[in-house]
């Protein structure tokens, strides 16, 4: 009796393991884009898948590899499993319309996953290797928009041994055709125009009322400064010092000289004579 809660805690045990690690058969399993919040989960070439996790543990043994298949979305109905992965190389995908890359282990993807751990697996991430012919598994670029389906195929040397449903279609990022791009400048609406042509009008005026003020600022200033010409007349006043003339000229003028005398008849009438040559002159 005692066996008994042996066998009823290993069983639990098994269960709670199961129910954390594998999530059923992988034909269940459907890859899909990451759900986590990170830059470049889509871009022009490529995209992001979450590892599948838990999926091939009871299925798969550790020999066998794991293997990720993009398609085309239009050849995935035709898809057939290869025997072995050369025969769909990345190299012939335009050809094909398949390719397989990414080959893996179940001790690549352990369950169930670690706190912190990356789980992502970023496809087209190779550009190196995309004509290199001895690279069949070359995850490279992928050529155009798409759509695209993946699926995941575990593989022995016998060949597929187990496999997942096909994912949804995967869209890439498509550039705009530059030819498309309208490069002339847009019409701008009746709005637009009034509206700049009422700003306009305010400009012109603030900017005529700031001249205007300078101007007058500038003319009052200046207005009032008394300014002559050269052609207006102008009284001089001028001042004698008489300390610094000699005082006997200034006498002279007063006094005429002994030989100096006054004509009152002859040929100087009215003016001074110098008394023995009879010569006309002033008294200075």
């Amino acid at each position: 009796m005692a066996a008994l809660p042996l066998v009823v805690v290993a069983v639990v045990a098994t269960v709670a393991i199961n129910a954390v690690g594998a999530q059923g058969p992988p034909e269940s399993y459907k890859p899909h884009l990451t759900t986590q919040n990170i830059e470049g989960r889509i871009t022009g070439s490529t995209f992001v898948l979450d590892q599948p996790r838990c999926v091939f543990d009871d299925s798969v043994d550790t020999s066998e590899g794991i293997w990720l298949v993009v398609a085309k979305s239009d050849a995935v109905s035709n898809f057939k499993n290869p025997s072995s992965a050369e025969e769909l190389p990345y190299q012939s995908f335009n050809n094909n319309s398949y390719y397989m890359t990414l080959d893996a282990g179940l001790w690549n993807y352990p369950c169930p996953a670690q706190s912190g751990e990356l789980t992502l697996l970023r496809v087209g991430d190779e550009p190196d290797c995309v004509k290199e012919v001895s690279r069949p598994d070359c995850n490279g670029p992928l050529p155009g928009p798409g759509p695209y389906r993946v699926r995941f195929l575990a593989m022995d040397d016998k060949g597929v041994t187990a496999k997942t449903d096909w994912s949804d279609e995967i869209t890439l990022i498509q550039a705009k055709d530059y030819n498309t791009i309208e490069t002339a400048p847009k019409r701008r609406s009746a709005g637009m125009i009034a509206i700049a042509t009422i700003l306009s009008i305010l400009f012109a005026i603030l900017l005529a009322a700031l001249i205007a003020a300078l101007v007058y600022k500038y003319t009052d200033v200046c207005g009032n400064a008394d300014i002559r010409t050269i052609n207006e007349p102008a009284t001089v006043t001028r001042y004698t010092t008489h300390h610094v003339y000699d005082q006997a000229p200034y006498k002279s003028f007063q006094e005429p000289a002994a030989d100096l005398a006054q004509d009152k008849g002859g040929k100087c009438p009215g003016r001074w004579v110098r008394a023995p040559l009879g010569l006309c002159g002033n008294p200075h």
